[in-house]
């Protein structure tokens, strides 16, 4: 109520009486409109149409702001809610090895274990940074109780903008999440890695850093034409500034307590060439240099200090093992169909200047010919000037790489990850380019393929194949460790073959791939592309590791985070840490347990059979007229590029119409979450479990359930979507011409899926076994509540002012304008979907 909003008095007392009139509203079946009109009519009768609409604008604000405020309460009591001891910690994990004897094999895991998260920039985070930092001090204030504080940040909240009049560029979104770099990963990594050397090791050096973090800001030109090289280099130097600054203000710490004789002297040293190495002066420490000296003065303070402060020393070396010079690893990623134009212009431009490189030729030998030439061709471009604006790109970025290995060190950007990748030639067009631009023979660098859609999954093995027994590739793979990572995109995979196909299709891609590369003696390592709904392969991430078994390799974890699922499951010291461990343990524990053991054969036909069914129907549904149009005209789809929260455009494609193929996955399965119909995240599970229950072989898919914990976890993930889901928030469109069956079609779907999950987990309602993820998810739906109901009044009324005999374009944009605002506090509120 404090909220510094002129005429506030007013909204505060309307919203509790919008929100009943809301609620009464859908419980009677009417719809957003009637909704609407029936609260002006009873409550706001003398209201001219310009003062509606403003109090409209002003419920946005207010519930946009009800969403921080709780963000901060959930932070806050993240470690009531969550035992931060209990199963699936660090701590759970190491007193179950000493408990059962193993404790020595348990260190074994963690000196080659890894896990890894990786940073991106993809738009699902709707909060600028500076509410992100209100959301945290608040949080602190929500936790000590300070009224005051409270009061004044609430304030500062109410003043502050939700809203982008511009988008960010790459940098920015880099900027952005260095801010989680410095505030939260640099602590709660370093507790994690501390609390495992003290306890795990007995004090001993670990020599692996066990977790480490990937960034996609800055490096990610997958569909993105803003990110050039220059702004890759820009981001590096700022990652390793960002980095100095936090050493810098750690070894000053030092400075004040390690005041011994022949101690402090160094310590002064240390300090001044760490600012040297910032500013870029004359006497700099390089990274091995700087670990070399902080071990001296470990020695020194072990030796002829009794070991005061050691521990201190300790944890800052632990750090620079965490984040070396680097901070964050920068990943390139482009799509393969960019990649082949780049590298036929490049070609091109060699042979039309007599490079020897590539005979002139080239393009008319048969693919077993390129794909050997392109695995052995040896030597540089030299100093070519290239015309070509893509060969010039693709020089540039190459170039870049190089450059920061060499100021940052070589794991500050060391992989280029293929998107969209189908076959051999796509890898070893970049292995070659990789090569004769800036590496050499010296190829310092992994090509990382990532497959996507449903028939690339399939084609994986046989690709991947092809790579191990080419000589040049494996030679390349032996000077890399043996180790061979590859990317899997469920955002894609789910957009392309429905939620239940797409899960399942990369597990069996996973187990090919395990076997193909066991075969080859390779270490393979998975990189998940996992989004924050379960309809882009999130949901309860550390539960979906753990279940995976023995047939798929998990040495290390690699996956992607973004957007609201950084800020809800790491953005705080304490969810970051606690995430982490579990990612950890859920690696580890896969390996450790016996107990995991491989999906029996009956099973596996079993998940094929109900796997091919689901995606049956939701090829058949994606494949229904009204699909597109529906999205175009009835979802918010359009409204995402007008956001600005991302630097990527919205859609792939430059053309008007709306191509299934340009759909990005973030806008579709943000337009679905939207409409509150979720549609990817359980469309085609309810049509599968109903062919058993009609052939009276449920009993089988019950058992599946039971002894499946991968089945077990899809499931419980899908619940996640439907309880998200109100199809009385549009339940007006059944009764549209156009596209009433469309919508009908849709809930039968839902109504199905929700029937049949219950009765196969047991459960009198959805999310039962989960009581607090359940609240959470209750308490923001009714916060929303009255946001949804808004926003479809407003697409209903541009709807009616689009079909009128004379458009109106002023009021069109109003209405717009609402419908793009209140995507904000919707897209927020549901956080809690990682």
């Amino acid at each position: 109520m404090n909220l510094p909003f002129d005429t506030l008095s007013k909204t505060v007392a309307l919203l509790p009486l919008f929100y009943e009139t809301c609620k009464k509203g859908f419980d009677a079946g009417e719809n957003p409109t009637t909704i609407v009109d029936t609260f002006f009519k009873k409550y706001q009768a003398r209201r001219s149409a310009k003062s509606q609409i403003n109090l409209l604008f002003r419920f946005i604000q207010y519930i946009e702001r009800q969403v921080v405020l709780f963000d901060a309460v959930e932070d806050a009591a993240f470690p009531v809610v969550n035992n931060m001891e209990g199963i699936g910690t660090l701590r759970n994990l190491k007193e179950t090895a000493e408990a059962e004897n193993k404790k020595q094999l348990l260190q074994e895991y963690l000196k080659t274990f890894k896990v890894r998260i990786v940073l991106t920039a993809h738009p699902t985070q709707f909060y600028p940074g500076t509410v992100l930092g209100i959301i945290t001090d608040l949080s602190k204030a929500v936790k000590e109780d300070n009224l005051q504080e409270i009061n004044s940040l609430l304030g500062q909240l109410g003043k502050t903008p939700f809203f982008k009049e511009k988008k960010p560029t790459p940098y920015d979104e880099a900027v952005n999440l260095i801010w989680y770099l410095k505030n939260v990963f640099y602590h709660s990594f370093g507790s994690i890695y501390d609390y495992a050397q003290q306890n795990i090791f007995d004090e001993e050096e670990i020599d692996n850093s066990i977790l480490n973090i990937g960034f996609w800001p800055g490096g990610d030109r997958d569909g993105n034409p803003f990110v050039t090289p220059q702004i890759t280099l820009n981001v590096a130097k700022k990652l390793k500034e960002s980095i100095i600054k936090k050493y810098i203000k750690d070894v000053k710490y030092l400075r004040r307590r390690l005041t011994f004789k022949g101690v402090r002297e160094q310590i002064i040293a240390l300090n001044h060439q760490l600012h040297n190495t910032l500013l870029d002066k004359e006497d700099q420490i390089s990274y091995d240099a700087f670990v070399t000296e902080l071990k001296k003065i470990r020695t020194l303070l072990i030796t002829e200090h009794q070991s005061l402060y050691v521990n201190k020393v300790t944890s800052l070396i632990n750090k620079t093992t965490l984040f070396g010079y680097h901070f964050a690893s920068l990943d390139i990623r482009q799509d393969s169909r960019v990649h082949d134009a780049m590298f036929r212009n490049l070609v091109a431009e060699l042979i039309e200047n007599k490079s020897e490189l590539f005979p002139e030729d080239f393009f008319d030998f048969e693919i077993s010919k390129q794909l050997k030439h392109l695995s052995e061709v040896k030597g540089s471009i030299g100093h070519i000037k290239f015309k070509d604006e893509l060969a010039i790109n693709i020089v540039e970025t190459i170039r870049a790489m190089k450059t920061i290995q060499d100021k940052n060190g070589e794991v500050a950007c060391n992989r280029y990850i293929i998107s969209n990748n189908q076959t051999t030639l796509n890898v070893l067009q970049l292995f070659a380019m990789l090569k004769i631009i800036a590496f050499n023979d010296e190829l310092t660098a992994d090509v990382v393929p990532l497959f996507e859609t449903v028939p690339d999954l399939i084609a994986a093995p046989k690709v991947m194949e092809e790579l191990y027994t080419n000589p040049s590739y494996r030679k390349h793979l032996e000077h890399r460790g043996n180790k061979q990572t590859i990317m899997l995109g469920f955002s894609d995979g789910t957009k392309d073959g429905g939620y239940l196909m797409a899960n399942w299709a990369i597990f069996k891609a996973k187990e090919a791939m395990t076997e193909m590369s066991r075969k080859y003696n390779i270490d393979v390592i998975f990189f998940d592309g996992r989004g924050g709904p379960p309809a882009r392969g999130g949901g309860k991430t550390h539960q979906f590791y753990a279940s995976l078994g023995p047939t798929i390799e998990d040495k290390e974890i690699q996956l992607t985070i973004q957007g609201q699922t950084i800020s809800s499951n790491f953005g705080t010291l304490a969810s970051s840490q606690y995430n982490m461990e579990q990612l950890i343990s859920s690696g580890i524990s896969n390996s450790l347990n016996d107990k995991n053991l491989e999906m029996s054969k009956a099973h596996k036909v079993l998940m094929d059979r109900l796997a091919e069914i689901s995606y049956q129907a939701y090829v058949d549904f994606k494949s229904h007229p009204k699909f597109l149009s529906y999205l175009q005209h009835m979802s918010t789809l359009k409204y995402y590029a007008k956001t600005n929260i991302g630097s990527r455009p919205s859609k792939r494609g430059k053309s008007n119409e709306l191509v299934f193929s340009d759909l990005r996955a973030i806008p579709f399965v943000g337009s679905w979450s939207q409409l509150k119909q979720n549609v990817p995240g359980f469309f085609g599970v309810g049509t599968a479990l109903k062919v058993y229950e009609d052939n009276n072989e449920f009993d089988k898919v019950k058992q599946l359930y039971n002894e499946s914990k991968f089945f077990k976890t899809l499931i419980e993930n899908s619940m996640m979507s439907l309880t998200k889901s109100f199809f009385d928030l549009t339940k007006y469109m059944q009764e549209n011409k156009e596209f009433g069956e469309f919508w009908t079609l849709i809930h039968e779907e839902y109504k199905t899926s929700k029937r049949l999950i219950l009765k196969l987990s047991g459960y009198n309602t959805l999310m039962e076994n989960e009581p607090v993820g359940k609240s959470s998810i209750e308490v923001r739906e009714s916060i929303v509540l009255p946001l949804l109901t808004i926003q479809q009044y407003a697409l209903k009324k541009i709807k009616d002012l689009e079909n009128s005999a004379v458009r109106d374009e002023a009021q069109i944009a109003i209405f717009e304008k609402i419908v793009t605002r209140a995507m904000f506090g919707n897209i927020n509120a549901s956080r809690n979907s990682a």
